[in-house]
């Protein structure tokens, strides 16, 4: 059963990119953002996935993935670069309220306090290893990138990338693994082995979804440039 709903998960969040990218990039962006949020959020809960344990949230890191591509490809780099760090600001804000709100003393006739407590407590541990992953991996990412065009000058963009790529993730993958969820989970390297080869099948199928995606491609308007 959880494979059959983890399969219609992916679906339903890649048809929504698809639909948030036909609005155009400032509907796109916030459902990138939108989906980091809902990402850290339910990243606690743990779920087995065909025999490993792992976190059904690896279908909004798909769905991230997916979107933050569309945006490079089709506004640029620095509009995927602007999705990140407003990315960053929702989580930041998620976090803030998050704690204010388990600040708050329950009355006597509550009875979801405990359920708060359990799942935003970890809120800004989250958030901490969201952060130094990015700014670790984005130095790394960008070194190795840059590194592979010297190397092999003769190589395609799409090889390069997606060599480039695969490394990035799997560090990214590593990191906030161990930051973020290393205690709180029970079996991390089915968590850590599992994302990682989801990333793997969406970056090696991401040239036919780009080309795909072209059919959803909105009029380029002023709300898209500015």
């Amino acid at each position: 059963m959880n494979e059959s709903l983890f399969i219609l998960h992916l679906v339903v969040v890649s048809a929504c990119t698809l639909f948030a990218f036909k609005k155009g990039k400032t509907a796109l962006t916030s459902w990138i953002c939108l989906q980091a949020v809902l990402a850290n959020l339910f990243v606690l809960k743990q779920v087995c996935l065909f025999g490993a344990h792992v976190t059904c949230s690896d279908a909004f890191a798909v769905g991230t993935i997916f979107g933050l591509n569309l945006l490079r490809e089709y506004f640029g780099k620095e509009a995927a670069k602007k999705a990140l760090w407003n990315c960053f600001f929702a989580m930041s804000f998620f976090m803030i309220m998050s704690q204010i709100h388990l600040f708050y003393t329950p009355s006597f006739y509550d009875t979801t306090q405990s359920a708060y407590e359990m799942l935003l407590s970890p809120s800004p541990r989250l958030l901490v290893a969201s952060l130094l992953t990015f700014f670790v991996v984005q130095q790394i990412d960008l070194s190795l990138f840059t590194a592979l065009k010297e190397k092999l000058p003769k190589t395609a963009f799409t090889l390069r990338n997606a060599l480039c790529s695969t490394l990035s993730q799997g560090l990214d993958t590593l990191l906030f693994s161990f930051l973020g969820l290393f205690g709180l989970v029970a079996v991390l390297s089915d968590i850590i082995l599992v994302s990682w080869l989801l990333k793997m099948i969406v970056i090696a199928l991401m040239t036919p979804l780009i080309h795909f995606s072209k059919r959803f491609a909105p009029q380029r308007g002023l709300h898209d440039v500015m």
